[in-house]
């Protein structure tokens, strides 16, 4: 036989066997991980930092949660603020999911060299912009994160988190194992699974009332715009009052939301650019009540109706 040509057989020969050899590995690789995971197949992801936020257990103890992203991690369903509003307040606001990993923590030393825990939350990048434009899903979503870790490492962990201005991680990201086929309701985090609002939560667990005082001690925290009021007539008892608010960094009146009842005007801004909360010296038509704003001077005017004094 020629030469070459046996030389050419045994090193077809060789590589098929290699082939061989990495298919057989891949499958025990692939079986091991399984048999690991309960029988049901997993992939390998490295998350990538997004932010990082600070909070403490109730026992006081120091707590950092890298809230990180994967394009492995599913993407939730896109809702609007008015449709997650309406699923909470819904009979059963159990059916929105969003999938999160949570990895398992790890001891890290913060910036002052003392020892604390960190834990790693992947979530999709798509959702991950969403909660940095909404206040709203962003206090959401903290506050079911929070209910995860707690679910899965049975601690409970404090709601006053600060999130760090300039890290977006606190010790080096691990890489997690996570599951290719979901199951339903609240599982291990170790998978793609959804986390879901508890069908039943204690009453110091209410996610809605958590959602709306934190929105609420946000909103307060927001800076008040200057504004003036006048009254038509000057003199006497007014007809009506006229409130015009200055607004330099609102683009759009589909950004405010303004409440006017019998005697109180209040003024919010989506993602707390500000807040205004003033009682006013006369009793209004509150029904009757219009308001416009003008985008190229950036004014908002309302325009309040005055009951007359019979009608006080």
């Amino acid at each position: 036989m020629n030469s070459e040509l046996f030389d050419s057989e045994k090193k077809e020969e060789e590589i098929a066997n290699t082939f061989l050899k990495q298919l057989l590995l891949s499958k025990e690789n692939k079986t091991a991980t399984e048999t690991q995971n309960g029988g049901i197949p997993t992939i390998t992801i490295k998350p990538k930092p997004g932010s990082c936020m600070k909070t403490r257990t109730d026992k006081c103890e120091k707590v950092f949660i890298n809230i990180c992203h994967s394009e492995n991690v599913p993407e939730p369903k896109d809702l609007t603020e008015d449709e997650l509003l309406k699923v909470l307040e819904s009979e059963d606001p159990t059916h929105f999911r969003i999938p999160m990993s949570i990895g398992e923590p790890h001891a890290e030393l913060d910036k002052s060299g003392g020892g604390c825990t960190v834990y790693d939350v992947v979530i999709h990048p798509n959702f991950m912009k969403k909660i940095d434009k909404s206040q709203l899903f962003k206090t959401f979503f903290l506050t079911l994160m929070c209910e995860g870790i707690e679910s899965k490492y049975d601690i409970l962990l404090k709601r006053d988190w600060i999130f760090l201005k300039n890290r977006k991680c606190i010790g080096k990201l691990a890489e997690q194992q996570i599951r290719t086929k979901s199951k339903p309701l609240i599982m291990d985090m170790d998978g793609t699974e959804g986390y879901q609002l508890p069908t039943q939560q204690p009453e110091k667990r209410n996610l809605i009332e958590e959602m709306k005082q934190q929105e609420q001690e946000l909103q307060k925290k927001a800076p008040e715009p200057s504004f003036t009021i006048v009254q038509e007539p000057p003199e006497g008892h007014p007809d009506f009052l006229v409130a015009e608010i200055s607004l330099p960094n609102i683009k759009t009146a589909q950004s405010l939301t303004l409440n006017v009842g019998e005697d109180r005007l209040m003024l919010t801004t989506r993602s707390h650019v500000y807040y205004l909360d003033i009682f006013l010296p006369f009793d209004l038509l509150f029904d009757e009540c219009g308001a416009q704003f003008d985008r190229n001077c950036k004014i908002l005017t309302v325009t309040m109706p005055v009951k007359p004094l019979a009608e006080r």
